[in-house]
């Protein structure tokens, strides 16, 4: 890569860090970076296009097209070639842009004057923001080198709209993480909660996108890489088991750590400009978006080590932990990407609500969710993106349907539910004790399901005439190491112990975790 080529892909970040430290409003900002990047880039025409929505684009600021078609002129995701950078969330770049499949004109725009376009798009971690396009006169092609500069202006630009740059008292764009948002998921344990958001892994926020200094980038991230080794090695060495599914990842992790192409991009991203913390954060992008278009589920767990792997490094680099000090609402609803049994059992029942961004119906943590009686909401995409610690959250888990941040009418109309499922429950209540037996006189014995211990305290109030079904493999898939059988023996006498006098099908709860009796 030529030096000349570096240092104007560094300028025109300097360039527009300066014009974003500048005073003015959201609007404002975004016309001046419009007009710094088509005057660095050559071109007649820089646009910004930024989704009002899931499906819609909208026009947002332009140097070079009619400027009132800024906040009119909107597509919906996929439509014409600005959509197709959106949707696909890879470059076009094309000398003729009229020819290529799927063109859509827009007269109001004015854009008839111009051949070539370089469209790429603005995203975040794998999520959709918008489309940073410029174009020219000229049938001209764009080389690698101002492909791969635009890209990294797009990254600046998604770090700026994540925090909010571009808002302003007034203006037309509406601020992130602040309007009513309603996603669909599925069903994982039914049930309905009010509450208050609780990040079980905050997402790490990149607050200085580009440096000034390239070889202490470096450095920084060279250490941090380090570092990140060592701790991956430490945890190999403690680990006993060898065939621990555990230990292959953390193999993955290992591999991935090593990886030299990985390592190198990152470089790469930091001598064009970028801080060690905004070139990971590209290459995390990167690899979320590859992983939506792969159909093969084993290179789609190995990207998910890398995008964990990558999480690592940045709190590394950023010293954002895990444990951020956020101190747990009074009606915590935990939100996450994913989360295993172990971590889930260590909350318990002080959890309103789960609310998972992946999952599934028969996973591990579904098991215990049910098993504490916790609505749980699973494949709700954009969930972590979405929400922030403390934003008032309706989970409802007869529909799969979770309100962030709901409007007042939305969070009544959600209160009347709980309010009528609680009147169900009275009326259950009161017939709780009463015999379980048909019209005809036969008399049915009612035994519940349990697995935890954490299940034994709602014997006693659930009705139930005794435990039915104790599912052992429980204790099995929420440990990190095979429990002795000592310990068994000793949990599944505190469980006895814990029933009293209530009935035990012994023919059901020695079966082991294959159905072989222990």
């Amino acid at each position: 890569m030529p030096e000349r080529t570096e240092t104007e892909s560094r300028k025109l970040l300097r360039r527009l860090q300066a014009s974003l430290a500048e005073a003015g409003a959201g609007q404002e900002r975004l016309d001046r970076i419009t007009s710094l990047i088509a005057d660095s880039m050559g071109t007649e025409v820089c646009s910004i296009y930024l989704l009002r929505d899931a499906d819609t684009l909208e026009l947002c600021a332009t140097e070079g097209l009619a400027p009132e078609s800024v906040h009119v002129t909107r597509m919906r995701l996929g439509e014409g070639l600005v959509g197709r950078v959106a949707r696909d969330a890879r470059p076009i770049n094309t000398p003729n842009a009229p020819a290529e499949r799927g063109f859509r004109y827009m007269p109001e725009t004015g854009e008839e004057r111009y051949s070539s376009l370089l469209g790429v798009p603005i995203q975040r971690l794998g999520e959709r923001l918008g489309v940073l396009v410029v174009q020219s006169k000229d049938a001209r092609s764009f080389s690698e080198d101002e492909v791969y500069a635009l890209e990294v202006v797009a990254m600046v630009l998604a770090e700026m709209t994540e925090l909010g740059a571009f808002v302003g008292e007034g203006e037309a764009l509406s601020a992130r993480h602040q309007a009513q948002v309603m996603i669909k998921g599925g069903i994982g344990q039914e049930g309905v909660a009010e509450g208050t958001v609780y990040l079980h892994e905050p997402r790490v926020v990149v607050t200085r996108p580009v440096a000034d200094d390239p070889e202490a980038e470096q450095a920084r991230l060279s250490d941090a890489i380090t570092t990140l080794r060592q701790s991956v090695d430490q945890l190999l060495t403690r680990m006993d088991s060898d065939d621990s599914e555990e230990r292959q990842v953390l193999e993955a992790y290992r591999m991935f750590a090593n990886s030299r192409s990985w390592i190198k991009r990152m470089q790469e991203d930091i001598a064009r400009g970028l801080s060690a913390e905004a070139a990971v954060e590209k290459e995390q992008s990167a690899a979320r978006a590859r992983m939506e278009n792969v159909p093969d589920a084993y290179l789609r767990e190995r990207l998910q080590d890398l995008d964990d792997l990558s999480n690592r490094l940045l709190r590394i680099l950023t010293g954002q932990g895990k444990d951020t000090g956020a101190e747990m609402p009074e009606n915590p609803v935990l939100v996450a990407r994913n989360i295993g049994p172990g971590d889930l059992l260590d909350y318990g029942r002080r959890l309103k609500g789960v609310v998972l961004e992946e999952g599934s119906v028969g996973s591990h943590a579904a098991i215990v969710a049910r098993a504490l009686a916790i609505p749980l909401i699973i494949n709700a995409k954009r969930i972590t993106t979405e929400a922030l610690n403390g934003d008032p959250i309706l989970v409802d888990g007869e529909q799969g349907i979770v309100h962030l941040r709901p409007e007042e009418m939305v969070a009544k109309a959600f209160r009347d539910k709980i309010a009528m499922q609680a009147a169900a429950q009275e009326r259950y209540a009161s017939i709780r004790d009463k015999p379980a037996e048909t019209l005809c006189g036969t008399r049915i014995t009612l035994e519940m399901n349990a697995g935890l211990m954490a299940d034994l305290p709602s014997l006693p109030s659930s009705g139930a005439e005794g435990v039915g079904l104790f599912r052992t493999e429980l204790q099995f898939l929420t440990r990190n190491q095979v429990p002795k059988r000592g310990e068994l023996a000793a949990l599944y006498a505190r469980v006895m112990d814990a029933a009293g006098d209530k009935r035990w099908c012994s023919a059901h709860w020695i079966s082991g975790p294959t159905g072989a009796a222990l």
